[in-house]
């Protein structure tokens, strides 16, 4: 029969030994993988110019937002963010730099990147940008009527985005997937700005008739953006039917894009925290996450 010491020594040695495989076990089930390699680039629609407080450690010049749809998914997912998106930015600004002592966009990307985000093309050429500036201009000057702004410009701003800016995403696009190969890439479309008809003069200072001209031409860019995804093998997140009826001028608390004037971002016609929120959710939709 074992003696007591004999005993006592087993059951020391059999704890011990329970005591490492519980430890290796436990180890084994609660290590955990490293965060998703995320990077965002892009414009202001991007960036979320406009909305307070900017992001922590960014150049001012970009007016990035701490809530930005990149913060919002990289928060609801547990990703490891880098964020480079810059108010203002063009498809040039992936490999030249915006501002003084800010890097191109691309130099952001690597070969560990899993996925990346934007939305660009709208600055490009001054097209689309401009048009909403000089359809306000001429809006004001008609107080509201007609439709100064097409009969003044046509065809012109849509031409130049089905030629200009199409080509310009397209190589954009070709460039993130040549310094990101490994990456999932996603290209969102723009929300809407304005209604199908109507408008709100003078919140927004567009003619009633220059409103389906000017929804027309932001219909355009975002064909030419899919179109561009589609050729390159990016992803496109359409966020036209989330955001019909949260334009800017939707009633504060539903729409997603702030007026011109009479608004809350210091970044008028662009989205506010609610819109950047919904346009993380059309993303993360898009890409099947929960």
């Amino acid at each position: 029969m074992p003696s007591v010491r004999r005993l006592r020594r087993a059951a020391a040695v059999t704890a011990v030994a329970l005591g490492l495989a519980a430890t290796a076990t436990t180890g084994t089930s609660t290590a955990t993988a490293p965060a998703l390699d995320y990077v965002n680039l892009g414009d202001s629609f991007s960036s979320g110019s406009g909305i307070l407080p900017l992001a922590e450690g960014s150049n001012p010049l970009c007016t990035r937002a701490a809530d930005n749809f990149a913060h919002a998914i990289a928060a609801d997912q547990g990703y490891a963010l880098t964020d480079v998106s810059c108010g203002g930015a063009q498809t040039r600004n992936f490999t030249e730099s915006q501002f003084p002592g800010v890097a191109p966009q691309l130099d952001a990307l690597s070969a560990s990147t899993d996925l990346v985000t934007m939305t660009i093309g709208g600055n490009d050429n001054n097209t689309f940008i401009g048009a909403v500036l000089a359809c306000g201009s001429v809006g004001l000057l008609t107080l509201g009527h007609g439709s100064p702004c097409a009969d003044l410009y046509g065809d012109t701003f849509a031409d130049a985005v089905r030629t200009g800016t199409y080509a310009n995403v397209t190589r954009a696009l070709k460039q993130v997937k040549e310094k990101a190969p490994n990456a999932r890439v996603v290209i969102s479309g723009y929300p809407w700005i304005l209604p199908a008809s109507g408008g709100c003069f003078p919140a927004m200072p567009v003619a009633r008739g220059d409103v389906p001209y000017l929804r027309d031409l932001q219909a355009t860019l975002n064909d030419v953006i899919e179109r561009a995804a589609d050729a390159t093998g990016a992803t496109y997140v359409d966020q036209s039917a989330a955001s019909e009826g949260r334009d800017a001028c939707a009633p504060s608390g539903t729409r997603w894009i702030e007026p011109a004037f009479g608004g809350t971002n210091y970044v008028p016609v662009h989205p506010n925290a609610l819109g950047e929120r919904g346009m993380a959710d059309r993303i993360t939709a898009t890409l099947g996450l929960g």
